[in-house]
């Protein structure tokens, strides 16, 4: 079966997606999701203490504002029922099938149309394929031996178990990332003994957290612009915190070491041993490492119940973890906060084969990552990933959403004006781009600041900052919606100059 496209995912990036197609015109399209329903990270991830560390009127599309957030940080399972309303407000359901693994994605050059394969069924064909399966969909397991001879229960945070026994028990967690800062508090309070794993302190901001007053829904709904403004200075605090403070490092070096100290006074005021101070503050630069905010992370290490570990694991056993320097740690369950694969596994998510055979991954591994305005690659006609290198704006992905919807809209119109079926964008601009982001990362805190000892996902393995766009939300909106339209090649049955 053939359709006019084809998306990959049914988080909100894919949803975004299909919304723009059908703002276009476009109905004929099916979207493909290995999981058995909707919300990608939101529908995945269900560990206790799961929320959003971006304010709910930021973490949201714009045009679908919500006012009845219960908190100023929404909590897991009210971002999956947000997921399921705006799969419900626009009729996206018809267009989702579940279970369905997507195995890699060709470009049948003689038929001008991609034919992505199936985990167990028939190839589904399309005029447009666009991949959304998110930045964060491939988890990434511990290289420590002797984790599978564990004989406890071992959870990872991306494949949460609640049948899990954790009250009373003795366990251990590896890592302290994002994620991590969330559980551990968590999970401090039900088991009997925790212990904490850590590689790499992360810095940790408090947490302005509270219950949304009645009184505010109420206002949200009546007056819509009011919830619009909250979310204007809400995103201008982040543009603030990114844009200034990690991006234009070179310029407001003082912001990056402002948001540090405040880091610093937040854990003085919730942890009085000194040597424990120690052993959680970072020693690279503020955004070298995503940061993240919290009020119950530090003060969970100060439990008589929570032991912090910063000695290197050299192995697990049947019943614990041995320290490179000989402690053996004994544990019930072991959970897994250890993030995911971005740049190996993640970057495609699948395979995905272009103009003669191009390997997206391998030709990213080999070269560099890339990606033209943070959404289309040379020698992949008719192809939009929305997980790309260089995409992500701001600290809101609905920024990055947002964004690249505009993007589609813009470049679908040129494709419907020009009367043609194939869009492909040109080597001389996918470069152009390239070196512009190279240009600009060079003023952030990844190449100026103290990132060697950060371990950041940020980084891929050519030692690149890939992830981030290098500009404000205002400037990615607008080149989303100026971008020269001569930057892509077109081709169809009608022929175009």
């Amino acid at each position: 079966m053939s359709h006019e496209a084809i998306i990959v995912g049914t988080g909100f990036g894919g949803m975004g997606a299909a919304i723009q197609l059908k703002r276009l015109g476009i109905e004929d399209f099916v979207m493909l999701e290995r999981e058995d329903d909707l919300g990608g990270t939101w529908h995945v991830n269900r560990y206790p203490g799961l929320a959003v560390d971006i304010a709910s009127v930021t973490y949201s599309y714009s045009f679908e504002p919500n006012p009845w957030w219960s908190h100023w940080y929404a909590r897991g399972p009210e971002l999956k029922k947000y997921a399921e309303h705006v799969a419900d407000r626009y009729d996206l359901r018809r267009h989702m099938r579940f279970d369905t693994v997507v195995e890699g994605a060709t470009w049948d050059d003689d038929a001008q149309e991609w034919e992505v394969r199936t985990a167990g069924g028939d190839p589904v064909r399309a005029t447009y394929l666009i991949t959304a399966t998110g930045f964060l969909s491939q988890p990434r397991m511990p290289d420590i031996a002797g984790v599978e001879d564990f004989a406890g229960a071992v959870v990872h945070t991306a494949r949460w178990d609640d049948s899990a026994d954790l009250d009373g028990k003795r366990v251990a967690i590896i890592g302290t990332g994002a994620t991590a800062v969330q559980l551990i508090p968590r999970l401090a309070k039900r088991a009997g003994h925790l212990t904490v794993f850590q590689r790499t302190p992360i810095w940790v901001t408090p947490k302005l957290d509270y219950v949304m007053p009645r009184i505010v829904q109420r206002m949200f709904a009546a007056v819509p612009v009011t919830q619009r403004v909250a979310r204007r200075v809400n995103t201008s605090l982040l543009e603030l915190i990114m844009v200034a403070a990690v991006l234009h490092y070179r310029h407001a070096k003082i912001l990056n070491r402002g948001a540090a100290a405040a880091a610093k006074r937040h854990m003085r005021k919730q942890v009085a041993d000194p040597e424990l101070r120690r052993k959680l503050t970072p020693d690279y630069s503020f955004g070298c490492k995503r940061p993240t905010f919290s009020n119950d992370y530090y003060p969970a290490f100060t439990r008589e119940n929570v032991d912090l570990e910063t000695t290197q694991i050299e192995r697990v056993t049947a019943d614990g973890i041995v320290t490179a320097e000989g402690r053996t740690t004994p544990a019930d369950v072991l959970v897994l906060a250890t993030g995911f694969d971005m740049w190996d596994a993640n970057f495609p998510a699948i395979q995905v084969l272009g103009r003669g055979g191009k390997d997206l991954g391998a030709w990213w591994r080999s070269t560099r990552f890339q990606a033209y305005q943070g959404i289309a690659v040379p020698g992949f006609p008719n192809f939009l990933s929305l997980a790309s290198p260089y995409s992500y704006s701001g600290l809101s992905y609905f920024t990055t959403i947002e964004g690249q919807m505009k993007h589609m809209d813009r470049l679908f119109s040129e494709v419907r004006a020009r009367g043609a079926t194939t869009f492909e964008v040109k080597d001389p601009a996918n470069e152009e781009f390239l070196g512009w982001v190279t240009e600009r990362l060079d003023d952030s805190v990844f190449s100026l600041g103290s990132c060697a000892t950060a371990r950041s996902y940020y980084f891929n393995q050519h030692g690149e900052a890939a992830l981030l766009r290098p500009s404000s939300t205002i400037q990615t909106h607008r080149a989303a919606q100026s971008f020269p339209v001569d930057d892509y090649a077109y081709a169809g049955p009608t022929p175009v100059s």
